[in-house]
């Protein structure tokens, strides 16, 4: 069996991404599986999908713990724990990251041992252009496996995208053919993992918690905006950025739209975003009437600052 975990951020067609692979492993004569894994969360948070393929039914459930092959969309998952990018990354599994640096220094980075593939990443992306990170992924991933035929994965998008329109269609061909093609170098590095035996279950190991008056076990969270401590702005790949030369100073619309209420005003009647807390859902770059808020890649932005 073949057990492929993506991970990247909402908005970057990583659930796509799993269906379309999910798909043309199915087109190829295997036995398929593939599901996301996200929350209420919205654009920039980080979620992951799996698929699994076996030339047998599957009765395998649940999240991928071990996995055969990584596909990182979003190198900026890597720095983040809870992304648990490298969660059962071991030497036999293969780690595939959209990225601009090179294999080895991720190899280092993350203490790698097993193969490392990079596949390029396109420097200034513009926001409408994210979903299709996703789709060059699946397209990455199908190579890897080295047993998804180029018709089967052009199949296999034209099937999960069928509800667009054919230029939507052609712009996901063209990155995910384009990525199945720049790894043609890696095609097969993939290797199948040894199939679960209920023989090395293991039985979780329980602790026992005394009962405890309600008194003390109640929640410690006594008082309301204790969420400002939850910095959702590294969900973050976009980032807004206000031009005030051009802001018209109409701070009632993009504040009272953002779903965050990540946009203050100052005293002056100027907009100002809590990065902390933006995710970079771009709505406010989307109602700004004078078109004074725009879209900036997060690194680009980042490079600005310091």
């Amino acid at each position: 069996m073949v057990r492929i975990r993506f991970h990247g951020r909402g908005g970057q067609g990583i659930k796509t991404a799993s269906r379309i692979l999910g798909t043309a492993f199915f087109r190829a004569g295997f036995e398929v599986q593939d599901a996301p894994v996200y929350g209420a969360e919205r654009r920039g948070a980080p979620m992951f999908a799996c698929v699994r393929a076996a030339r047998e039914p599957i009765r395998e459930r649940g999240l991928i713990a071990h996995p055969d092959l990584v596909v990182v969309a979003d190198e900026t998952l890597a720095g983040i724990p809870a992304a648990n990018v490298l969660l059962g990354l071991d030497a036999h599994a293969a780690l595939l990251i959209r990225s601009s640096t090179d294999a080895e220094t991720w190899r280092s980075r993350l203490a790698i041992a097993g193969p490392v593939v990079v596949l390029p990443a396109r420097e200034g992306m513009q926001q409408a252009e994210l979903p299709l990170i996703g789709a060059s992924c699946a397209g990455a991933a199908a190579r890897l496996t080295g047993v998804i035929a180029r018709e089967q994965l052009e199949s296999a998008l034209r099937e999960a995208l069928g509800e667009h329109d054919e230029a939507v269609v052609a712009r996901n061909l063209e990155h995910t053919l384009g990525a199945f093609d720049a790894l043609a170098g890696a095609e097969g590095c993939v290797r199948e993992g040894e199939r679960a035996s209920a023989a090395q279950y293991a039985r979780p190991e329980w602790i026992d918690l005394p009962f405890e008056p309600a008194r003390v076990s109640a929640p410690d969270i006594f008082a309301g905006a204790t969420s400002v401590e939850v910095r959702t702005g590294l969900w973050r790949t976009l980032r807004p950025q206000i031009d005030y030369e051009r802001c018209n100073r109409c701070s009632w619309v993009c504040s009272t739209l953002c779903p965050d209420s990540a946009i203050r005003v100052r005293p002056n009647g100027a907009p100002e975003i809590d990065y902390d807390h933006c995710k970079g859902c771009m709505i406010c770059v989307a109602v700004c009437p004078p078109h004074a808020i725009v879209a900036t890649p997060e690194r680009e932005a980042q490079e600005q600052a310091s």
